[in-house]
């Protein structure tokens, strides 16, 4: 093993400031476990972050990028949690192993303001890990740690979806197709928006019921009304934010919930108050979830054989072009694979 690794960092925000530096590679401390890192599945949040920090005090240099799938290469001193040759996933909160959640400054996260995992080798107290999956590769686990696992909040955790429920489950993002398949794999109708037909085509292959076109109808909600026979979908994961909050409080099932997950389109949510007041929806924060949650989220994924859907995967030393993908949109998830060749 060299004592020397690459790294991505940046020194100051800005995705031009994307660098590939040389550093020693970490020696683990008491508490702390090694990791070789196999893959790394890029997020909506870490683009954020290496623009403009998220709100997040980032000390530079800057290694971006939270959800990571390796494998144990060394442990510290009084770690008993994993041993040398373990496959491991990353938490993105830390210090939150169960029950409700604390402040962002009680549990920080990963990938900032903590540094994050775009790095050959990294250390990381072993109980910010859990087991990867039997059934996944390296690839496919490094997505579960936010996208899989804010889906599995909205919908199982906290939502308490069953079967015969309908979702209405907007784009197809990472966290949006994680939405479909769980809900499908738990027997409840699923309502896809999307500005895409061949996105829909893909999403009612993974389990969708039905799609709707919003650029062809920017009024989805009435379409979903229709599907639903007037009675409105039990959960809507609302990812846009901004004015679309009203549309997704039209096609909610009175007292039904509505999951905020996204700010694609704007950082605030806009809805007059009777409307509300009239859906007597709960309109319920989702961000990520604690680790506990992620080994059932595991559990899950290995009894159902679910696999995450990868857009593309590049090579460590394409890590400027994936963050570009990723900035493009993509159909589910965009990972860095450590054994892949460059292109």
């Amino acid at each position: 093993m060299s004592e020397i690794m690459n790294r991505w960092e940046i020194s100051s925000f800005g995705l031009d400031n994307l660098n590939l530096a040389n550093t020693p590679r970490p020696l683990p401390k008491a508490g702390e476990v090694l990791v070789k890192i196999e893959a790394v599945s890029l997020n909506y949040r870490d683009t954020q972050v290496v623009e403009n920090g998220m709100t997040a005090a980032l000390a530079f240099p800057f290694t971006p990028a939270s959800d990571m799938a390796g494998t144990v290469v060394a442990v510290g001193e009084g770690v008993t949690r994993f041993s040398v040759g373990e496959r491991v996933i990353s938490t993105y909160i830390t210090n939150w192993i169960d029950g409700n959640p604390k402040t962002w400054a009680e549990m920080p996260t990963q990938g900032g303001p903590i540094q994050g995992m775009l790095a050959q080798y990294v250390t990381t107290p072993a109980e910010w890990c859990v087991r990867a999956p039997k059934n996944l590769t390296p690839v496919e686990a490094s997505t579960l740690p936010i996208a899989a696992l804010t889906a599995w909040m909205a919908l199982i955790e906290l939502g308490h979806l069953h079967a015969g429920q309908t979702v209405v489950v907007q784009g197809t993002g990472g966290v949006s197709l994680f939405a479909v398949q769980l809900a499908a794999a738990s027997g409840a109708k699923v309502i896809v928006t999307s500005s895409s037909d061949a996105k829909i085509a893909e999403a009612i292959k993974l389990g969708a019921s039905h799609g709707i076109n919003r650029t062809t109808t920017p009024e989805w909600q009435t379409a979903v009304l229709e599907l639903t026979e007037g009675r409105g979908a039990d959960h809507v994961l609302e990812m846009a934010g901004g004015d679309n909050l009203g549309r997704s409080l039209q096609a909610v099932v009175p007292g039904g919930r509505v999951s905020i997950i996204g700010l694609l389109e704007s950082e605030e949510l806009r809805t007059p108050i009777m409307p509300l007041l009239g859906s007597r929806a709960s309109i319920v924060a989702v961000a990520v979830g604690p680790r506990r949650a992620l080994e059932d989220l595991v559990r899950m994924i290995d009894h159902h054989g679910i696999k995450p859907v990868i857009d593309a995967t590049y090579a460590f030393a394409q890590v400027p072009e994936a963050f570009a993908h990723l900035s493009r949109g993509a159909f589910g998830k965009v990972v860095i694979d450590f054994a892949l060749a460059s292109k």
